[in-house]
Order: structure tokens, then sequence, then C-alpha cells
């Protein structure tokens, strides 16, 4: 293979690198800060900054009051099989960097839906490696063309969260480097400026000390960015200091700066790689714009969160695009909303939607559209939206919102957060707009913080018993009108970021309240060394009996013309930081769909999750729409489908199971720290296709409101090893409405020399047309779709001899079938 270079001019520090001493060089590769790099004034050097994405960008701080748009998930985005839409989030993406003053987004993961039951599935983007692949070039090159260097995570074979830490991955060689590696592949091919490598081991190496960092990466596909570590994951000098990673972080690392220097100046890591990271870091540094002649510290002023109509109608459209009609009986939807006089909205996630998953891509949306919202907004006033919640699924405490709460001090809307060192005094104070704190919402030197409080008066809404809880670790304190109902020490249950920082344990008492009873309330904790500063105080309301809320809302369903029930997980079920134990969903929401569909047959199921859910009713509803985490437009997005506004435009970009155990690969738990790979290239639906076992809905699936015929396909006969070649297929669109499809075409070889999957995707392509429009949409094919690795070659290699080409809306669809013969 061609090694990939790129033409981007070596930095004027470059040249400079000799004048740096040895101690500058590993304090340069050894962060400055959680999400910052460190300045070097001599060089006109500023920091770089980071944030997490990838569905927004949130910023170097957890901040409630610094907004950020929230787009679809990842796995929503590549539903749409749309690399143009994709592009222009991308693009999106950019605009909301350089307005919160970041240069690197820490985004998008392409590892892959190994197992259902991953927990931050959602964060990921497909099943297949040639999907991931190429949304993911997408994603990369529309933020990189904002000038913010996107980052292409975790590098590799990262596809669980259990033992994320330290699980080591086995897996052969020919699996990595036609599965895991390949989208990390298609990303340096398109150009991508950061490599993250992850936490874990692959074959017993940790990835910050793996020889996979140095070839195939640097080597063999020519990677010139900077390899920068998933946060805390260097934890070795002389080790991780001779690989191919460039920048540790966050930083300062322990590990690095005087202690790698000290390691150069022994003799046990050569000073050439350590001058390659710091030209690695100094070649970024010049395409961010961040080798300048003046103030290291200057950032561009931070501008307000975009609200505007173009802004968010990109949004709404790409929450519809991703959004997959699994289902259809009937042809219920789209819905004829001149016809409605009364609709039943039912479920908790259609009044708090859950718009995107758990962990470290979280951020804080200023305005939210929940299906309810949107559902509302869509119909005229004359048209009675009612709505219950039938079922309950929430697990952990609801921090406390400013609309039932006031500031203990001015009265207004709000909390009084306090941060105190050891002797009592304020370090810091501020007006919080949540009882949720992860971090102070400005920078302050917090180095002598031993104490967190948050102090409100709340009003009760309405009366009965009240639970009052906190979230957090060390000594725990909650008072409510100077009593003390909670004083207890709390350890931690992990060591996973995740929990230390997000979402760690909680305590909970409950309160007899009235009506409009106010009462002041006050939480605090301890602060010890790395175990983060979370700290809410958290109040949930008294709750009705289960079987009366069931009642009510079949109730209103019965009585309605049409019903939508919206279904799904939170980020207690689906997060980063844990995997899923079950695909059920949560609560008695099953039994509430069940309930619902035998009272009124028009009865819409919406799904919200990340990831694949059980439906045991899919048979007994009209129909069934997949919403993902569809990012803050979602309810209005939702609401132009369930109206025939817009076409749902989603295929799966993952198989979904009927039955948990049947699904090929599901297993994350590590036996003695390992997690074997055994399926090896059968991944996704390459395995359900070698079981024989039917999944729910097959990868590529989805209805949209046309009608589609397939009625063509043209190949050539003949194609030459390492040519691109094409395939035309011919489609009609025999329904009432315009309509996009999304043609999908496969190979398989099955009589082969090598193991190869029953069948693969080769390309895709999507085409429009009007009723009864017939149209020709071609299909590019890269060589390395008939290619195999070959360990015994090291190389890739192309199997002369006939291969069978399938065409069609999904993998488990596929009625036209051709041949060509590979020379």
């Amino acid at each position: 293979m061609t090694a990939i270079h790129h033409t981007d001019p070596e930095p004027r520090a470059v040249a400079q690198l000799a004048a740096l001493d040895l101690e500058d060089k590993a304090r340069l590769v050894s962060g400055g800060g959680t999400f910052r790099t460190s300045a070097e004034p001599a060089l006109g050097l500023r920091p770089i900054i980071t944030s997490d994405g990838p569905v927004g960008v949130r910023g170097e701080r957890w901040d409630e009051a610094d907004t950020a748009l929230a787009l679809p998930s990842p796995t929503a985005m590549a539903a749409s099989w749309d690399e143009d839409l994709v592009h222009r989030l991308g693009e999106l993406l950019a605009r909301e960097a350089r307005r919160k003053g970041v240069d690197v987004l820490l985004a998008p993961t392409l590892n892959l839906h190994r197992s259902p039951v991953a927990g931050r599935h959602f964060e990921c983007f497909s099943e297949d490696p040639l999907l991931t692949g190429r949304i993911g070039a997408a994603y990369i090159s529309g933020v990189q063309s904002g000038g913010v260097a996107a980052t292409a995570k975790h590098y590799v074979a990262n596809e669980s969260e259990t033992q994320r830490l330290t699980v080591d991955a086995r897996v052969d060689e020919r699996t990595l480097r036609e599965v895991y590696l390949a989208p990390f592949e298609a990303a340096v091919r398109a150009g991508v400026w950061v490599v993250m490598s992850a936490y874990n081991q692959v074959n017993g190496e940790p990835m910050c000390e793996s020889s996979l960092l140095t070839e195939p990466l640097k080597g063999e596909w020519g990677f010139e960015g900077v390899v920068v570590s998933d946060w805390g994951a260097v934890q070795s000098t002389t080790r991780s200091g001779r690989a191919g990673v460039d920048l540790a972080m966050p930083g300062p690392n322990e590990h690095w700066g005087a202690a790698l220097a000290a390691a150069v100046r022994d003799g046990v890591v050569p000073e050439p790689l350590l001058d390659d990271k710091v030209r690695r870091l100094l070649r970024l540094a010049e395409r961010l714009g961040a080798l300048e002649r003046r103030s290291a510290s200057a950032r561009p002023p931070r501008q307000p969160t975009p609200v505007d109509a173009a802004t968010r109608g990109l949004l709404r459209q790409a929450a519809a695009a991703g959004a997959v009609l699994l289902s259809n009986s009937g042809t219920l939807l789209p819905l004829d909303s001149r016809a409605l006089r009364r609709v039943a909205v039912l479920g908790p996630n259609a009044a708090v939607a859950r718009v995107q998953g758990g962990g470290s891509a979280a951020v804080f949306p200023g305005a939210v559209v929940s299906p309810l919202d949107g559902i509302r907004a869509a119909l005229s006033a004359d048209v009675q939206v009612g709505y219950a919640s039938g079922v309950r699924t929430a697990l952990r405490p609801t921090p406390l919102e400013r609309a039932h709460c006031r500031h203990p001090v001015t009265g207004e809307p709000g909390l009084l957060a306090r941060y105190l060192d050891t002797a009592g005094e304020e370090l810091h104070v501020e007006h919080r707009l949540s009882g949720r704190i992860l971090e102070p919402s400005v920078a302050t030197d917090l180095s002598a913080l031993a104490t967190i409080e948050v102090s409100t008066v709340f009003r009760a809404p309405a009366p009965g018993r009240w639970r009052l809880g906190v979230i957090g670790l060390g000594h725990l304190l909650l008072m409510a009108d100077g009593q003390v109902l909670l004083d207890a020490y709390v350890t931690p249950d992990s060591d996973d970021p995740t929990y230390l920082h997000v979402s760690p344990s909680f305590r909970q008492v409950e309160v007899d309240l009235t009506v409009n009873q106010e009462v002041a309330l006050l939480v605090r904790r301890t602060v010890e060394a790395k175990h983060g500063r979370v700290l809410s105080l958290a109040v949930d309301p008294p709750q009705a009996p289960l079987d009366a809320e069931l009642a009510a809302a079949v109730e209103l369903a019965r009585a309605a013309d049409a019903v939508v029930v919206v279904v799904g997980t939170t980020d207690e079920h689906e997060s980063e930081g844990f995997d899923r134990t079950s695909l059920e969903l949560p609560g008695e929401q099953n039994a509430l769909v069940t309930a619902v569909a035998a009272a009124n047959p028009a009865t819409v199921v919406i799904v919200n999750s990340g990831g694949p859910v059980l439906m045991p009713w899919r048979n007994e509803v009209a129909a069934t729409l997949l919403g993902w985490f569809p990012g803050q437009e979602g309810g209005g997005a939702l609401a132009d489908i369930l109206f025939g506004r817009t076409e749902p435009g989603g295929r799966l970009p993952t198989s979904w199971p009927v039955r948990q155990q049947d699904a090929p690969v599901l297993d994350t738990q590590p036996q003695n720290g390992v997690l074997a790979y055994r399926e090896g290239v059968h991944v996704g639906y390459r395995g359900w296709l070698r079981s024989g076992t039917e999944p729910a809905y097959w990868f590529g699936h989805g209805l949209g409101y046309g009608r589609w015929e397939y009625l063509a396909v043209d190949a050539p006969g003949h194609v030459t090893p390492g040519a691109e070649w094409t395939v035309r297929v011919t489609l009609r669109n025999h329904g009432p409405r315009s309509s996009r499809e999304v043609a999908q075409l496969y190979l398989a070889r099955p009589e082969s020399a090598v193991e190869r999957p029953v069948r693969w995707l080769a390309g895709f392509a999507a085409v429009r047309a009007e009723p009864g429009e017939e149209v020709e949409v071609h299909i590019p094919v890269s060589p390395r779709a008939l290619q195999h690795w070959s360990v015994e070659h090291q190389h890739w290699l192309a199997e002369p001899g006939t291969f069978t080409l399938l065409a069609g809306p999904s993998c488990g669809v596929l009625p036209l079938t051709a041949t060509v013969e590979l020379g």
C-alpha cells in the first residue's frame, strides 16, 4: 500500500526545535491542564484547547451556563447513510468550536457496534467498517474544513466499557486489519489531524505503549498528526515514551514531563523519538493557528449559542434523516393531522426526552424540543393532546431545577454554590441554575478546595412524600431548615472517570411537605484527591401507585384518535462507563405498549434509545419509529415525520435482535482481564448470517414513505485488481410520495480459499424519485472490497475468481444479483 502523505508545510517553529532544551520538550508533550496543552512563549505557541464531543462542543469545563448545540447521536448520523449531511454537521461543530475557543474536538468515535449491550453504543457509528469509515470521514472533513482538528478515537478495539481501563482485547491480525483498524485507516485517508489511543490493551500491549501506533498508523498509513492519549491512559514513562503516543493528557502527567526528560537523559528513551512528538505537536499547532506572535493566553471572545432558524433547521433535518421507520403496517403513518381531534402522547421519554448519551459526550443544550412539545406545536389548537407517563424508569435522583427554588440570598430562581478551603473560607461563590455541579462555572484556582456547598429555598408544587438526595463522594451532609437529614461518608465504588466525574454514588431521604411549603435546603461534600468534584442536590416528587399511572395512560389512549408512545432508555441504562446487562426496556414500558395497543390499534411507538432494545410488542402496534438520541430538535423532527411533513430517512446501521440471546456477539465481560474477539471478521450482520438466525431487523433496513422496486443491476463482467469500479442499479418508486432510497451493494464469495463472511457491504448510494419515476443509481466499489489481509504476506491480496454481487434495500433483502470476475 502506498503511504498517505499530506502537503502541509512544516511550521516555522520546527526549525526552532533545537532551541528548546530537553525539559521544555518533555513539558510540551505532557499536557498543560485538564483540556489544554502547555504554552511556549519563546515559540509564540499558545495553549491548544480541546473539548469533548461528538454531539456538541462542551468546552473546557462542565458548565450549565455555557450552553452548546446538541446534535443527533453518532448512531443517528450513521443511520442517515448521508455523507453530505454529516459533512454539514461537522462544519456546524467547527463553528461551535471556534465560538467556544476550542481547537481540537475529541471526536468522532470510530469503534464498532460489536455487541448490542455495549454501553457506549450510541457514540459509535455502526457495526460495519465501511459505513463507519465513510460516515466518519465525512464528519472529519466537515470539522476540519473549519480549521478545527477532529480526533479519531479510540484506537483501537475499544468496543465495550467493562474494565475498559485495563481490559486486554485479543484480536487476530486479519480481523484487526479488515474490521477494527479499517475505519481509522479511512480517517487517516480523510486527513484527520489527531488520533486518540485507547485505555485498553490489545494483544497484551496497553494502547499507549502499543506497536500499532507505529505500524500501521504512522508508518504504512503515513499519519502525520498527533496521537493523544485518552485521559489518564499514560501510566508509564519508558514504554510510552518509546511508543507512538505523542501527547499525554490531561497534564501535567506525572509519568512524562520531568520523568520523561530524565528517561531521555539516561538514554532509555531516544531523544529523536521525543523530538518527533514535539514536531507533530507543533505541526498541529500550525494547522490550528496556535503558533502566533501574540499573548499565549489570547483567545477569541465567546459568542452566545446560535438559535437562528437555519441552525435549528439543520438539526431538525438531521434528526429526521436518521430516524428509521421499522414498521408501518396498514400504512398508519403518516398521520392525517386534519382528521385528528384527540391525540394521546404517552411514556416518560415523551415529556422529558433523552436527546444525548451519558458520560463525557454530554453537553448542556440551551433548549430541547421534546416529542410532546413537537406534537403540540405541529397540531392546531382545536386538537386535544393529552399526556400521561404510564410508567417510571428513573433509577437515580433528579437534580433540582430552578423552576421550583430560589437563591437563598438574592431570591432569584436558582441556587447558591460555595467553594471552601480547609478553614471554611470562600475560594469562589456562584449562582447556579440547577442543583447539579460537575465543575465551577468559571476558571478558578481551586487547589486548596476542601468543601463544596449548595443551598437554596425549595417550594413544593404538590403535597406528599418528597425524596431529597445528594449525589457525590466523601463526607456528605444534607440539611432541611437547619435539621440534619443525612450525614454519611461515601467511598468510591469505581475508579472509572465517568463514575468519578459525572455520575458518582448518591444517598436519599424522604420528607413530607404540604403544597407550596418552602424549605431551606443545604448539601455539602468534602473534596478528596482523584474523587472528582461532583455535587448534586436532588429533589423528586411524590409518586402515584404504578398501577394507577398505567391505568390513566390506557384510558387516555382508548379515547384518542391516535396514540404516540415514546419508550426508551436513560443515562442510567446507556452510558459511558458501564455496559448494559439487558436489552429490555427499563421499567414496565413493554407492558405499557402492550396495554395501549390493545386499547387502541392506531398506536405508534417511538423508540428513544442509543442502541438496540428488545421489542416483544413489535407485531402488536401499527407502526414503530426509531428516533435514537435525536439531539435538541428531535421533538420537532419526530412531529414532522408523524404528520408527513418529511420522510423518515434512516436505515439501520446495526442489526436489532428478536431475543437478547440470539445476538451472535453478546458478551462484554472479560475473563481474567481478557476479552477475546473469537468471532473474527464475523461481526454484526456478518455474525447473524453465519449463525443462520434472523434478527428482528437487518442491517440497512428502513422503510421511508416510498415503495421501491429494484428492477436491474448492471456490473462489469471483469474487474482489475487495484482498480475502482462501478455498479449501476435501476429502481422505481411506485409509491404515492416523493421518496429517498439507499441502494446497498453486497459481495459474496461462497467458494473461497480464505474464510470470508457470508456477504459484506461493498458500497451504497442514495437516490430520490418522484411517484412512478424510474431512476438509476451508480454505486462505486473500492478495490479493498475484493481484498483480504494476508498474515503470511503482510499485505492486502485479491483472490482471483468469481464474486457474487447482491443489491437491495438491506442486508436481508437483496432481490438483484450479478457476478464479476476478478482477474
